[in-house]
């Protein structure tokens, strides 16, 4: 698979900052786009490819909390670095809060950008790895019968296999049957590393039914 080259996306009202800030990103052989609003990003962000965000504090429409609001669902992987032209801590601790990568006054120095930008692109590979992990558990889950999804919902709460049949109303022997086509499916060999998938997914929600269908569950645990 081909690794996709990350992407800077630029978002500031002020043309001749954004440009600048354009011209040393790419000379620091990034690709680059720019936006003049959040509303010209969140038009254009497909979300698809791995990079981070340089974006404005105080903007006309969109402010820049406002919009990485928006980004929480739309483009959750892409990191966010703040850029203000005004000190102000409440919303610096805001930004934080909800998971800002940093927050620098501008003019920031072109060293701490940089480092910045390092980082952030840093955590947005990190963010695509655990997502690509998740989605290559979740087709495995996917891969069980309704039946064998019933099973693994049981054995990831400690049931024995008696207890299991006893619920499903089977017997005891069409059961191990099913649990040995789950371990096999799933690729582990333990229920220890069956249990760890569980909690991955989040499937061990005290709220969910193991009588779901595992369709149903995998998008439950979807991030």
């Amino acid at each position: 698979m081909t690794q996709l080259e990350p992407v800077i996306h630029i978002v500031d009202d002020d043309k001749s900052y954004r440009t600048a800030l354009a011209r040393l990103m790419e000379a620091s052989g990034y690709r680059v786009v720019t936006y003049g609003s959040g509303e010209e990003l969140l038009a254009h962000l497909t979300g698809s490819d791995p990079g981070c965000i340089l974006l404005d504090l105080q903007m006309p429409g969109l402010s820049g909390l406002e919009l990485q609001h928006r980004l929480t669902e739309k483009a959750p992987l892409l990191p966010i670095v703040f850029l203000t032209g005004r000190g102000d801590i409440k919303a610096s601790v805001r930004a934080m809060k909800a998971g800002a990568e940093d927050f620098l006054e501008k003019p920031a120095p072109r060293e701490a950008l940089l480092e910045a930008v390092e980082r952030a692109l840093l955590r947005s590979a990190i963010r695509r790895a655990e997502l690509d992990r998740v989605q290559a558990l979740q087709a495995r889950l996917e891969a069980l019968t309704p039946r064998e999804f019933d099973v693994f919902g049981l054995i990831v709460r400690g049931k024995l296999n008696k207890q299991i049949a006893y619920d499903l109303g089977t017997s005891e022997r069409t059961v191990k049957a099913h649990r040995h086509n789950v371990m096999e499916k799933l690729g582990v060999h333990s229920l220890a590393e069956a249990v760890s998938i569980a909690e991955r997914l989040g499937f061990l929600d005290p709220t969910a039914k193991p009588s779901e269908d595992a369709h149903g569950a995998v998008r439950r645990a979807s991030p």
